[in-house]
């Protein structure tokens, strides 16, 4: 396994820059030496431009990881989006969870539309995660929450009702979508004022 791994090591600096460009200089040594040029010393010649060469050749660097960009992203979560709407459609949920729901899900769905308002979003680190957050986690860990819940209630009755607490948690996720909405609209809004003042200054020149 030592010798695979060496003769790996090997083989790498056989191909590496430093290798390859200073071989191509200490053959400029070795065509000095036909020519006369290096006279008796042209091993040291040859071995001198060989490690110049090695030492001036740009240093090896490895491949960043392949992350997703933003856009795959951002399909990722548009899939995911569109199971959490087929597991809901299966939840029965009180009329009031029910609305806060349509609420919430009417947000995301106009995020992550195709489109440019989605491109916005994917441009956006913090936005994306929240959503993401929201469609692979939060709701879907407080939708199964209730229910679990519900029916421990309905085995000993005279607790606190699992809806309060569903409406609460539906409420909460939705002010944070609207904020996160309201944010990247004011960012646009902020574009749009940008351009005005550039117009704005190039006709006064």
């Amino acid at each position: 396994m030592a010798t695979s791994r060496g003769g790996g090591r090997v083989v790498a600096y056989l191909e590496s820059r430093k290798n390859l460009t200073g071989s191509a200089c200490g053959l400029t040594g070795v065509v000095l030496t036909f020519t006369g040029v290096a006279g008796p010393y042209w091993p040291v010649v040859v071995a001198g431009l060989y490690g110049a060469g090695a030492l001036l050749a740009p240093p090896e660097r490895p491949a960043p990881p392949d992350f997703p960009d933003p856009s795959a992203q951002l399909a990722e979560v548009r899939g995911d989006f569109g199971r959490l709407r087929g597991y809901l459609a299966d939840v029965e949920l009180p009329p009031a969870a029910e609305g806060r729901l349509a609420e919430l899900s009417g947000l995301l769905a106009g995020l992550l539309e195709p489109g440019w308002v989605a491109e916005v979003l994917a441009a956006d680190p913090e936005g994306l995660h929240a959503v993401s957050r929201a469609v692979r986690q939060d709701v879907p860990e407080a939708v199964d929450a209730y229910v679990r819940t519900r029916w421990w209630t309905r085995m000993t009755p005279g607790q606190e009702p699992p809806e309060r607490h569903l409406e609460r948690q539906l409420t909460l996720l939705r002010e944070e979508a609207e904020r996160l909405t309201d944010r990247l609209r004011d960012a646009e809004a902020r574009r749009q004022e940008s351009h005005t003042r550039y117009l704005e200054d190039r006709s006064e020149r």
